[in-house]
């Protein structure tokens, strides 16, 4: 028989495989099979990499509420969640690294950094974020919870800072009307926050993390009703935005806001990012008796994170689509010159195969980690 876990270590590996294409062109040919450019420069990798950050740091929040706040209920899920962020976080760096024009540069933000820079702050944070996140996880890896207070203490700063540093980043570029969002700073940390949450209901519902069952089902319960108020929260914001948007005129914001609304991008944002993503999880999650049906709670998990991923897609791919002024397509013209970005092969390539990374590290170091093979920690 094969089980849920067998299934996703088969497309783990295929996924893999699928991106090696991807890997191996970006490496040999740099940015040669790519479609984003010069005026589109930021494609699904950056989109990507905002997802797969949000859910290393939603993860570790989540994980906070075990090894900081000794929350009763969350007992005994924190290593789920941390090894979570620390098997994500990898899969961000590397989206974001192979996005960068000239990767073997990155030294100089090391060695010659501008702190006034938001760049800058947001790479040492995500640096930072990398020890931090190993150094909790080897301290949690050996039972020392008392130690581990600290570092996760520290850790979720951290995480709660880089969440809304992407969106400081995003607001702060003069060049893009539709990014100047004082909302974005507040919106990244809450949606970062559901992802934590919604990948935990995935390995509770999936994983057999809690054998418990009376306490595994009050805690789907309470994951569950946490999640359809992030997704409440989530519909807020996109009201707030494209709300706004709509009413100011400013011609390039209600630009974007058609194009997400009812331009090309209208079936990923009505479909999959509000219907798939929130209207039918919270449905489903509002109903008591899928608290004992943990397999449904956790496919809703799914749900959510692949709308999830789609909005920040919604977020990068309809503010690039217009020119930053009047004539500069017509000046010049050529490969990687144009507005009409869809992801090639080879970026799709390197995007499951992170994918697929990720997974497979998440389910070999769940069946081989110390961690997680043997009984509940002993605070040392």
């Amino acid at each position: 028989m094969i089980t849920i876990k067998r299934a996703l270590y088969m497309l783990a590996v295929i996924a893999v495989v699928l991106g090696i294409y991807g890997f191996g062109s970006r490496l040999l040919f740099g940015e040669r099979d790519v479609n984003y450019g010069s005026y589109v420069n930021w494609g699904l990798w950056v989109a990507m990499y905002l997802f797969f950050a949000g859910m290393a740091a939603g993860s570790f929040m989540v994980a906070s509420l075990d090894y900081l706040f000794d929350v009763a209920l969350f007992r005994n899920t924190g290593k789920y969640a941390l090894w979570a962020s620390a098997v994500t976080l990898p899969g961000a760096l590397i989206l974001i690294g192979f996005d960068l024009g000239h990767m073997e540069r990155i030294w100089k933000v090391y060695l010659q950094p501008n702190f006034t820079s938001l760049l800058a702050q947001l790479v040492w944070s995500y640096s930072t974020f990398l020890v931090v996140s190993t150094v909790a996880l080897i301290l949690a890896i050996r039972g020392r919870r008392t130690a581990l207070k600290p570092v996760m203490a520290v850790g979720l700063a951290i995480a709660i800072f880089v969440s809304g540093g992407v969106g400081a980043l995003l607001g702060v570029n003069a060049a893009r009307v539709s990014f100047q969002n004082a909302m974005l700073p507040a919106q990244f940390p809450v949606l970062n926050l559901a992802s934590g949450i919604a990948l935990l209901l995935v390995m509770v519902g999936f994983f057999g993390v809690l054998a418990d069952a009376e306490r595994r089902t009050r805690l789907v319960r309470l994951l569950s009703l946490t999640l359809v108020v992030l997704l409440g929260v989530k519909a807020y914001f996109l009201w707030v935005d494209y709300s706004q948007a709509l009413y100011g005129q400013t011609q390039e914001a209600v630009a974007v806001a058609g194009q997400v609304l009812f331009g090309p991008y209208a079936w990923a944002f009505w479909i999959v990012q509000l219907g798939l993503g929130v209207v039918m999880p919270a449905m489903v999650l509002l109903v008591p008796s899928t608290s004992r049906r943990a397999p449904l709670a956790g496919l809703m998990g799914v749900f959510v994170l692949v709308g999830l991923a789609v909005g920040r897609t919604s977020i990068i791919f309809p503010a690039l689509a217009f020119p930053e002024f009047d004539g500069l397509t017509d000046a010049f013209t050529g490969p990687h010159l144009g507005l009409d970005y869809t992801p090639s092969l080879m970026e799709w390539s390197v995007t499951i195969g992170v994918l697929g990374l990720s997974t497979l590290a998440y389910l070999v170091g769940t069946d081989r980690l110390p961690l997680f093979s043997k009984s509940p920690e002993v605070a040392r």
